[in-house]
């Protein structure tokens, strides 16, 4: 649960707020009492009678004018799967500096950024039962992972430089449920998503901080401590999905897969990762 509502910002701008990801935490950040102001390219039929700036986050003068006023930015929009390294560098990359540099000159002091667990992609799942550090070393495995890995070191850098109180939330698996053996890993359900936004939002300060956003998995081999400093208590667990993920009954497509074994990256640390595709937004976070 959060604080205080005094303790939340007032106003917070919501980048990529047309995706699937925004629709989980919409509803979380307006039952705290905040305001929001929505920015996406589109405008979506599901609007939640909110306040709404249409606008490209690479357009600069459009993106101060839909920030001006806001006490916070959550900044969710972005490619959301691997692509060419033109189109991941202007949007993911300058995109997220553009977000930052207007959020700095505006006065805005408090930031949340949606990492992605394939910034660290290529680290070994643990053998031993131990978990992966919260700050665990980027090691990405496709140029989207790399595309994280700046926004975490833009983050760090707008903290350092400027002050800014920035927390990053490394994405694990967001969907409605598991859709694989991974994934009882990994999950990172629609409840849990608003929560772990609303508690990142929810602290005067967090200074710079990296979290692990992943459900209470049974399985899961992701530190639950960042997510503990900063108060979010996740209820669900993929547990409950195991009998149609694994064993016996469960269809051959949905087994871990050797990558699935390997890296906490799975499929996306293979040599043909799952790639974005036309008809997906330019502008919605979609982090697997």
């Amino acid at each position: 649960m959060s604080g205080p509502w005094v303790q939340l910002p007032q106003r917070v701008a919501l980048t990529g707020a047309a995706g699937s990801l925004a629709s989980d935490i919409i509803p979380a950040l307006l039952a705290s009492g905040m305001e929001l102001r929505c920015i996406d390219r589109v405008r979506p039929e599901r609007d939640f009678d909110v306040e709404w700036a249409v606008c490209d986050i690479t357009d600069r003068p459009a993106l101060s004018a839909a920030l001006s006023g806001c006490d916070a930015v959550i900044h969710l929009a972005g490619i959301p799967l691997e692509d060419d390294w033109d189109r991941i560098l202007k949007v993911n990359i300058d995109g997220t500096q553009a977000v930052l540099d207007c959020a700095q000159r505006l006065g805005i002091t408090k930031a949340v950024l949606a990492s992605s667990i394939h910034a660290a992609g290529f680290t070994p799942i643990p053998a031993d039962g131990a978990r992966v550090p919260d700050e665990t070393p980027v090691r990405p495995n496709t140029f989207y992972g790399v595309s994280k890995a700046a926004l975490e070191a833009l983050g760090s850098y707008y903290h350092d430089r400027h002050g800014m109180d920035i927390t990053c939330l490394r994405i694990a698996s967001r969907f409605e449920t598991p859709r694989d053996a991974r994934m009882l890993s990994t999950w990172l359900s629609p409840a849990d998503a608003g929560a772990l936004f609303l508690q990142a939002l929810d602290k005067p300060s967090n200074g710079y901080r990296i979290v692990w956003g992943v459900s209470a998995n049974t399985r899961s081999y992701l530190s639950a401590a960042g997510g503990t400093a900063i108060g979010y208590e996740p209820q669900d667990d993929a547990e409950l999905w195991a009998p149609d993920l694994v064993g016996p009954g469960a269809p051959e497509t949905l087994q871990a897969a050797d990558w699935d074994q390997q890296f906490i990256g799975g499929i996306f640390s293979s040599p043909f990762p799952p790639r974005h595709t036309p008809q997906q937004s330019t502008e919605i976070q979609e982090t697997i």
